[in-house]
């Protein structure tokens, strides 16, 4: 089959879209493990034929791992907690509780900013303001705020992603949401 395709001048198109995507890959900053992983599964997918089953699914999975913002990051700033109270009351009227916990929170991570402590989780029903106070938390700490909707989710792989051997698969909204929206987020801090 290859011989074929080298006779026909086919196999130039996959070689050279091979290299953008090595190219692609070198670019994209992979830490030492992760570029040690895609690249032993770009060796594997060089010696498969475009026909293969398994092919797409590398090739796709491949694409996304350059694709991500593997060395971009928000820049850390000093944690201001007066400018944070200060921000969440002139955007929330009432709510004290939720803003003095809030608020609590932020001072923990300011005393200890390497702490793998809970995480803020806001619950209630549609209109309350669970989206509006994290903006203003994200604002607070000069951080990039966006939203992932979860909203009508009924497998856990629509949040983390399918397995690569599973025929349709797919990243997850999360792994999306880095990948589209996300490009300076430093998963050290995350709040």
């Amino acid at each position: 089959m290859r011989a074929i395709k080298e006779e026909l001048g086919d196999n130039e198109d996959d070689e050279d879209d091979l290299v953008a995507l090595e190219r692609k890959m070198q670019k994209a900053g992979m830490p030492p493990n992760v570029w040690k992983h895609a690249h032993r599964e770009l060796r594997r997918l060089k010696k498969m034929q475009p026909q293969q089953p398994g092919y797409n699914s590398s090739r796709v999975y491949l694409d996304l791992l350059a694709d991500l913002p593997w060395q971009k990051a928000s820049e850390e700033i000093e944690m201001d907690l007066r400018a944070a109270q200060k921000r969440l009351d002139s955007d929330h009227y009432g709510l004290v509780k939720v803003k003095q916990r809030i608020i609590e929170y932020l001072a923990v991570r300011k005393l200890k900013p390497d702490a793998r402590g809970p995480v803020l989780c806001f619950v209630g029903p549609p209109g309350v303001g669970k989206t509006s106070l994290a903006s203003s938390i994200a604002a607070a700490l000069g951080r990039k705020f966006i939203r992932i909707s979860l909203g009508g989710v009924k497998d856990e792989a629509d949040i983390r992603g399918h397995r690569r051997t599973y025929v349709g698969s797919m990243p997850g909204r999360l792994i999306d949401g880095l990948k589209v929206k996300l490009h300076f987020i430093n998963f050290d801090n995350c709040t």
